[in-house]
């Protein structure tokens, strides 16, 4: 195991890579010892969550009673009970029009949009494809394989039937041609085949219908057509009934035809279901087509006609509907989306026996439903599976691995109310399968934010997912008239989704969730067992305004920042200090939008169910037309009780204890901290600061501000009198001397008037936003002060030299005013990272303190040093202070993340609050409440006692705290860049993860940063990637692969070992049920099933060989192989040995029960004959 010692490193003793480097820095005495090696990691897939995307095919196994899903990109979903999923993948990619299941054999058929047909094997848990058959001339428009059969029937656009051997995959001579089916005084094409059956009671005799609306019965003996039956509309599908007498028919006029075997000149019955009867006796009206029907037959009671389509046309705008036609009785059963196909579950597989239904499977476009048929009304059973995860589209993800085990079981309880009623109280039919014994378990949660502004808590240990707790954030706004209307989801995310939620911050341990929308909003919510109802939101109004410059942010090491950056403008208001004529005046026509939030809050009382309760709502305010940035970064801490969070026009930090605004600032503001004009904002506790206001006599403003440096808590108006006099000589001198401003005389303006009121917060605040108005690039600003009753609103315009205005249009609405400036929100820029830490923000630090790590788009970190009262009384009344401390260190692309080590090595978690009921009487408060953890001790004179990690979309590197010193650098890509960044703890030790644009993931070693992993894993086809790609510890990561499927991997060789043993099995042994008995009659008089030796006719002694061209033979991997294909190499020879032997042993072990059998069988007839032969030795034959 290698070591690396930290002060060789720093002093340049030891060589580095290529791509790593070694900057000198303060000896260090500690030893780090780097336990992560190149073996500890191997990529591959785990499993994938969610709906299949875009399903085109379904099939059930009535034995082994496992689904499959087919979709259109080529993929195959099998489900199996609770917990039993598994993903399979064709190389080609084209869509799978059809599935076979060989019914407890424990294999699978698919028919491909390609003209290939695959067999699967299931008898192993990740399955793979044994043989391909790939038509060359033929085009495949149906399938069929009878029960208990190996002859594949495959139906062809062309309207021929070709025959595969399911055991060879090999094609049979024996062919029918449409031609010889048809009439010969047919003039035209049928069409191609749509379906093909045989006959329950006589396995000679097979069912061609072709999509002109004729049906043949072929006798496969003789090898000619019996029967034919003619219709004038064309057929989509058809259905035996199970004594093989009868068969119905559905149309594409939405009739239902039943025809008996015997009488082909015309149908028994013709109805259509919706349609209307005209009473003279006429044709009723044409419906929709009855894309497919099914008839099951029950032996005490009516039979079932179940169907999908066949609904009237002036019923147009309803949605998609099942009928179910049970005796006299039709059920018309509505469903969320399109139908894609369904199957009826029967109690036997068996076609010639009483079917006795008891579901249906429906699969619809975006969901899959199962309806009771024993049930009066039909009710649905509770699905199992996570297949809502695209109720709503997904618009972020975060992943927690090893949470605190108490977390889920507190989620679940508060769920579990959250449950429809309603559902049938049957289990769910749908059962097959065992689950994995997996060794690695431990808690892990997915959150998914989603468009309609709903947030999912999912338990996803051991490889499962199953929804814990729904949290609905649009609850706490006004829902205008158009959005009350609910519109049809989109599987994209749309302009019209205000609620989407954008980004959120989640701390385990305190249960605190700080979630950020679209509309430029933050809500921090508690969770608490109890219900309760709040009169009042609390809300905190937050104005962002940054004015770009010319000059770009500066670079630390190139040359120092100037101190005429522009600044942020700031602004908070709880929402009981609103003025409701500002409000009004600021949604009038008459100007641009102002000082208002794109959403409102509610203002009844809200009724809070157990769960999530929101605490505090944040809102950015539209500045002079221009609606807020949306944000961009989040971070809360239960600890310090604060909220951080950032966008491109600069960094706010609010209190969410004592619901106040701490910070408010530009980014350009947090460079360069040893000026002399550096400001310690420091925040009031309900109320914001009044901002100072130039005077004449520079001396007597200082005083004033000196006297005003207190908090002013205690008023009740945001102004006292002084303010309201300094303000108003403020505003009168602008007015008389702004235009004799020259742009040079401005910024010299700017640069005296910041001097002079370095000593205080507000009077900079003021002075720098006039320095920003006198810039030529903006023409004039509207800047409004809110007070009480006893204080006026003052309005005033700062005007300058005459300057071509790109921007001045009379309409500022949201979309005009993203797409006119988007060059401008382009080059700005903007907080990409934020990290609460108890670190070291200064060089001159000799404990570490409260902190807080901002990281911006053109890789500047940035820190401030918070000052926190002490816990208590003290921490609700008392102010934080937040003094910024400059720059750290600058990096190629923007921050993606941050991390912290100690002197060994080990990451250090950011403070948090364990969690307590927040809704707890005050003396249960008092007694769960914990004082924040003692710092770290002191550290030694030239010794550092942490160490950063920051990794940007280029670099990553690694600082000393607090020398500052640069320990090492690693470029990790130079083409590309990361989209996501995480360090990650392992069970060997911590690694940076990345995913580039490329589609490289890739690990480095801490703090050495030394590769580790580098694979070419998948690339950026989709923005949906980079929006949910998440790592998490354990070597864990997921991202959305469609708008409805989870695809969870893993980059641990650990995982990978044990990932066979985490996966359920599909293949159980089952034994077929018997077969139905034929009765003594029917045996004497031959009234039951007729079999057939199918051999005699397909083989190749008996039908020839088929032409080579007609379709290539593909051998398939072995079962092992493609098992290895499929998990990407996860197992190792020695495992897939084992799992080779576990097999064999298995059937040995079968062999050796019917060995047994048999031997029994013998002696026992060998007994019998025995004494049989005693009974009768001394008999004479006329004495038998």
């Amino acid at each position: 195991m290698k070591k690396f010692n930290i002060r060789k490193v720093l002093d340049g003793l030891t060589a580095s890579s290529s791509s790593a480097s070694a900057h000198p820095g303060p000896n260090q005495n500690d030893v780090i010892q780097e336990t992560l090696q190149s073996e500890h990691f191997q990529l591959c897939k785990t499993v994938r969550h969610g709906f299949p995307y875009q399903p085109s095919s379904m099939a059930f196994d009535p034995v082994q009673k496992i689904l499959a899903i087919g979709t259109q990109s080529g993929a195959v979903r099998l489900f199996g009970r609770a917990g039993v999923e598994c993903y399979c993948q064709h190389e080609s990619g084209a869509a799978v029009i059809q599935l076979q299941f060989l019914v407890n054999e424990g294999a699978l058929v698919s028919a491909l949009a390609d003209d290939s047909v695959h067999l699967w094997n299931l008898r192993q848990k990740q399955p793979a494809i044994l043989h391909t058959l790939k038509f060359n001339r033929e085009r495949i428009t149906f399938c069929h394989l009878p029960f208990q059969s190996k002859w594949l029937y495959i139906g062809s656009e062309k309207g021929n039937i070709h025959i595969v051997n399911v055991e060879s995959f090999t094609l049979s001579g024996y062919v029918i041609m449409w031609n010889k089916a048809i009439e010969l005084s047919s003039k035209t094409h049928p069409g191609p085949v749509v379906h093909i059956s045989d006959n329950p009671m006589d396995e000679g005799k097979i069912l061609i219908g072709f999509e002109c609306g004729t049906v043949v019965l072929w006798d496969l003996k003789s090898k000619k057509a019996d029967y034919r039956y003619n219709y004038d509309e064309a057929i989509h599908s058809v259905a035996w009934h199970h004594e093989g007498k009868q068969f119905t028919c559905s149309h594409s006029d939405g009739t239902l035809t039943t025809w008996n075997v015997r009488v082909p000149t015309k149908p028994v019955i013709t109805i259509t279901p919706h349609g209307k009867q005209p009473k003279d006796g006429k044709k009723p009206e044409p419906c929709k087509p009855i894309l497919k029907v099914e008839y099951k037959t029950t032996r005490a009671g009516d039979a079932f006609m179940v169907m999908s389509g066949g609904l009237s046309y002036d019923t147009c705008c309803r949605r998609a509907c099942l009928t179910v036609m049970h005796g006299k009785s039709t059920a018309v059963l509505e469903m969320d989306y399109p139908i894609v196909d369904f199957l009826t579950l029967c109690e036997t597989p068996y076609p010639n026996d009483f079917q006795e239904p008891y579901a249906v499977v429906v699969l619809l476009e975006k969901d899959l439903v199962v309806i009771d048929l024993g049930q009066i009304g039909y009710p649905i059973f509770e699905n199992p599976y996570p297949l809502s995860i695209h109720e709503s589209p997904v618009t972020c993800v975060e992943y927690f691995a090893d949470c605190p085990p108490e977390l889920i079981p507190a989620l679940y309880s508060v769920g579990s109310r959250q449950k429809r009623q309603g559902y049938s109280k049957k289990e769910w039919p749908i059962s097959g399968g065992n689950w994995g014994q997996g060794t690695l378990s431990y808690p892990e949660i997915i959150i998914t934010g989603h468009a309609d502004g709903s947030i999912k808590f999912w338990d996803a240990s051991a490889i499962m997912l199953q929804v814990l707790y729904k949290l609905k954030t649009a609850k706490v706004f006004e829902r205008s008239l158009k959005g009350a209307k609910e519109e049809k989801q989109n599987t994209e995310i749309v302009d019209e989704d205000p609620f989407a939620i954008q980004s959120l911050s989640w701390c385990p341990e305190s249960r605190m969730l700080c979630v950020a929308g679209v509309s430029a909003h933050v809500i921090v919510y508690r969770f608490s067992k109890l219900e309760i109802t709040t009169e009042v939101v609390q809300l905190l109004e937050v104005r962002m305004q940054c004015e770009l410059n010319d000059v770009d942010s500066p670079d630390p090491a190139d040359h120092p920042p100037t101190p005429s950056t522009p600044a942020a403008h700031s602004s908070a208001s709880p929402s009981q200090e609103r003025d409701p004529f500002e409000t009004q005046q600021s949604t009038t026509d008459e100007g641009p939008r102002d000082n208002v939030p794109c959403l409102k809050v509610r203002s009844s009382p809200l009724k809070q169910s157990p769960g999530y309760q929101v605490d505090l709502v944040v809102q950015l305010v539209w500045v002079s037309g221009e609606p807020p940035q949306q944000i961009t970064s989040l971070a809360v801490n239960s600890s310090y009780g604060l909220v951080a969070f950032g966008n491109s026009n600069g960094l706010a930090v609010v209190d969410y204890l004592q619901k106040t605004l701490l910070l408010n600032m530009g980014l350009s503001e947090l460079y360069s901290p040893s000026e002399p004009y550096q400001r310690q904002p420091r925040s009031p506790r309900k109320t914001r600061q009044p901002s100072g206001a130039l005077s004449d006599n520079d001396g007597n403003n200082a005083a004033e501000e000196k006297s005003n440096k207190s908090p002013t808590s205690g008023s009740t108006s945001p102004f006292n009198s002084d303010d309201e006099h300094k303000q108003q000589r403020f505003i009168e001198k602008v007015m008389s001397k702004s235009r004799r401003f020259s742009k040079t005389v401005a910024n010299d303006f700017a640069r005296m008037s910041r001097k002079i009121s370095s000593s205080t917060e507000q009077k900079t605040d003021q002075e720098e936003r006039v320095q920003r108005k006198r810039q030529p690039l903006k023409k004039k600003c509207l800047s409004s002060v809110k007070e009480d009753n006893e204080t006026r609103r003052t309005q005033f315009h700062l005007f300058t030299h005459p300057v071509p205005d790109l921007n001045a249009k009379d309409s500022f609405s949201r979309s005009r005013s993203s797409s006119v400036t988007s060059i401008e929100r382009e080059s700005r820029e903007a907080v990409s990272s934020i990290h609460f830490m108890e670190s070291f923000p200064r060089k001159t630090d000799s404990s570490a303190s409260p902190s807080l790590w901002v990281g911006s788009t053109q890789g500047t970190l940035l820190m401030l040093a918070l000052s926190l009262p002490p816990t208590g009384d003290q921490r609700l009344q008392e102010p934080v202070g937040v003094s910024p401390c400059g720059t750290l260190v600058r990096l190629k692309g923007g921050i993606l993340t941050m991390a912290f080590l100690d002197s060994l090595g080990v990451i250090v978690p950011p403070l948090y609050e364990p969690w307590s009921e927040p809704n707890a009487p005050d003396e249960e408060k008092e007694k769960a409440r914990r004082r924040r953890p003692a710092s770290p001790a002191p550290t030694q004179e030239g010794q550092d006692s942490q160490y950063a990690v920051v990794c940007s979309e280029k670099q990553a590197k690694v600082l000393g705290l607090p020398s500052q010193s640069h320990c090492f650098k690693h470029n990790i890509t130079e083409s590309s860049f990361v989209l996501r960044a995480d360090v990650v703890q392992m069970t060997a030790g911590l690694c940076l993860a990345c995913f580039c644009a490329n589609g490289h993931i890739m690990t480095l070693s801490l703090p050495s940063l030394r590769p580790l992993l580098d694979v070419n894993y998948l690339p950026l086809t989709d923005m949906r990637i980079a929006r949910t790609f998440c790592f998490s510890n354990l070597g864990q990561a997921l991202y959305l692969v469609s708008p409805t499927e989870i695809q969870r991997i893993t980059y641990s060789q650990e995982t990978c070992n044990n990932l066979q043993e985490m996966m359920g099995e599909l293949f159980t042994p089952v034994e077929t049920p018997e077969a139905p008995n034929r009765g003594f009659f029917k045996g004497l008089f031959g009234g039951g099933a007729q079999s057939l030796d199918r051999e005699d006719l397909f083989g190749e002694i008996a039908a020839g060989k088929a032409s080579r061209s007609l379709a290539q033979h593909i051998p398939g991997p072995q079962s092992m192989e493609g098992m290895k294909g499929a998990a990407s190499g996860v197992v190792g020879d020695l495992a897939r040995a084992r799992i080779a032997l576990d097999e064999r042993g298995q059937k040995l072990g079968e062999l050796e029960d019917r060995t047994a059998a048999m031997l029994a069988s013998a002696d026992s007839f060998s007994r019998h004959a025995h004494d049989m032969m005693l009974k009768y030795k001394d008999k004479k034959w006329y004495q038998l």
